[in-house]
């Protein structure tokens, strides 16, 4: 295993532990919130605010409302549908 790997053991009702190590490099906190997934064949977990963070990074330099060209854009295409 590598360094700072820790080996974790699933309770009776699939509960995982998350040691103090892991919780504490994270910066995570009782009442925190992670995503978890699978990537191939691993469990990734990841603090919440982090993931939001980086999503809204992402939209940062976008102008104007994204659900106000959706709602635009499906108006448009309902009304195309309405006059088929």
């Amino acid at each position: 295993m590598a360094a700072g790997t820790q080996l974790l053991r699933i309770g009776p009702q699939g509960r995982v532990v998350i040691p103090s190590a892991v919780r504490k490099a994270l910066g995570l906190k009782p009442g925190d919130t992670v995503l978890a997934w699978v990537d191939d064949d691993r469990l990734v977990l990841r603090p919440r605010r982090v993931v939001e963070e980086e999503l809204w990074a992402l939209f940062e330099g976008v102008e104007g409302s994204l659900a106000a060209d959706l709602m635009r854009e499906r108006r448009a295409e309902a009304r195309r549908d309405a006059e088929e």
